[in-house]
């Protein structure tokens, strides 16, 4: 008998000007758990699709591109900070009419996520956080040099820009895994398609730049934490280069029922260990939602 794959649609919603594109599974129950996927960089939404896959005939698995990846347009002028990600993210929360969901936070999603959860405490029913670096310690020696460009900082476009070769998005999704096979060439290719795209290079080089007010407010995510203890689990790959193995373990200081799981893998850690990874987030959204 063949296991149940999931009914996903794909849509977009209109938020102030930015049309936001979106999939959302269909799940057997209507009072389903909702998990929100909040995708990283260079991505978007496509890379949870295996995941909505498995778990989208039990869960509603919710997950928008941000503005400035995968299928989502904005207007002319937009301005990319990780402020105007949260409010496009919020907006896209508010009128899709959720009130109450886990969120699931990788690498970008991690800062977009928790300006979100600053602002609505009670939307959020638990975190699943997948290399969603919040601690200094989550910071790599290469992560450091990224935060610490600036647009005077000599030769700075010249070293961001060779991020968004080719070569560049392959290795994110390379280094660090023991098991390179198990990773399909298609997500890297299908990054680049969108990384290509007119706007979508300079889009990126403003995040980049604007990634340190992410490290400025760690502290009142830790703060946020410690008041709302909200049921956590944390799934990792232990060889990201960018957000290494303590990283993880930080979040004990603030959420010490937290349960951490690592994984011999690199950044993109659903791509080497999903069949490892699904299983406990089905597990801890039985649990967590009442």
């Amino acid at each position: 008998m063949l296991a149940s794959v999931a009914r996903t649609v794909h849509r977009h919603l209109e938020v102030d000007g930015v049309r936001v594109f979106y999939r959302e599974s269909l799940p057997d129950r209507v009072d389903a758990p909702v998990l929100l996927l909040l995708h990283g960089f260079p991505s978007g939404s496509h890379q949870f699709r295996r995941l909505i896959d498995v778990l989208g005939p039990h869960y509603r698995l919710i997950a928008p591109d941000y503005p400035g990846f995968g299928n989502t347009q904005v207007p002319d002028g937009f301005t990319y900070s990780f402020d105007r990600l949260a409010d496009v993210t919020e907006g896209f929360v508010q009128n899709l009419g959720l009130d109450r969901f886990v969120m699931y936070v990788f690498d970008f999603g991690a800062p977009i996520g928790f300006r979100i959860a600053e602002r609505h405490p009670e939307w959020i029913a638990g975190l699943v956080v997948q290399n969603g670096n919040a601690y200094e310690e989550g910071l790599s020696d290469a992560a450091r040099g990224l935060v610490g460009l600036t647009p005077e900082t000599p030769g700075a476009q010249g070293a961001i820009q060779d991020m968004l070769t080719l070569d560049g998005t392959r290795s994110q999704y390379e280094i660090g895994v023991t098991s390179p096979g198990l990773i399909a060439p298609e997500g890297w290719i299908i990054d680049q398609h969108f990384l290509d795209l007119p706007g979508r290079k300079e889009a990126q080089q403003a995040l980049i730049f604007d990634y340190h007010s992410n490290v400025e407010r760690y502290d009142h995510w830790h703060a946020w934490l410690r008041r709302h203890t909200p049921p956590t689990l944390i799934t990792w790959g232990s060889n990201d280069p960018f957000f290494p193995e303590p990283g993880a373990r930080a979040y004990l200081r603030d959420l010490p029922d937290a349960e951490v799981h690592l994984f011999d893998t690199g950044h993109f850690a659903l791509e080497t260990h999903l069949p490892e990874i699904a299983p406990l987030i089905a597990d801890f959204l039985d649990r967590v939602w009442k």
